[in-house]
């Protein structure tokens, strides 16, 4: 008798300490979101706001979305000597890509600032002793984003690489846009 009024309540004492640490386990976990439960309704960017990118793009449900394939830098000369002078350097192709992502987005009625994300591909630069030019490439970015013109930072990836398709090419990217709710594709 005494050995099953001791079961019973270590028995009751385990089920009381259970049901009391999942009472504050999930009263702690409404807590722990710290997004909004509501649907968003445009495309929101978040992130450091002195940051020239953008850490995260919050999509709206519903949204349709454009890809570009990997742009890659328009010829400049075709009967120059050098990479510089066919291409230029990871400034101006980054630059000539923008253009050419500029274009493509304008045919499908949309602009640089709906772009939401970047994917960009860097290749060493034989001229600067083998090094990536990062700092050419954020320099072409800053001329298209986060700008008066176009204020819009999108979340972008910067990824050194061993080579692209062409050797000429020192740059290549690709962008995700996505249409505004208002938008008619017919």
């Amino acid at each position: 008798m005494i050995l099953t009024k001791k079961v019973k309540t270590i028995a009751a004492a385990t089920i009381a300490s259970c049901l009391i640490c999942v009472s504050a386990y999930a009263a702690g976990a409404e807590k722990t979101n710290k997004y909004a439960s509501e649907p968003i309704h445009e495309v929101e960017f978040y992130g450091n706001p002195a940051s020239s990118i953008s850490a995260g793009v919050s999509v709206p449900s519903g949204s349709s979305y454009l890809f570009t394939s990997g742009t890659v830098p328009p010829v400049l000369n075709k009967e120059g000597k050098t990479v510089y002078e066919r291409y230029g350097d990871t400034k101006t192709q980054g630059i000539g890509i923008l253009k050419e992502i500029e274009k493509q987005l304008k045919d499908k009625g949309l602009t640089l600032a709906d772009v939401a994300y970047l994917r960009v591909y860097v290749t060493a630069d034989t001229a600067k002793d083998n090094k990536f030019d990062y700092q050419g490439w954020f320099d072409a970015y800053a001329q298209f984003f986060g700008t008066e013109a176009n204020p819009v930072k999108p979340a972008r990836s910067t990824v050194g690489v061993a080579g692209l398709v062409s050797s000429d090419w020192l740059i290549e990217i690709e962008a995700v846009a996505v249409y505004p709710k208002h938008h008619n594709q017919d």
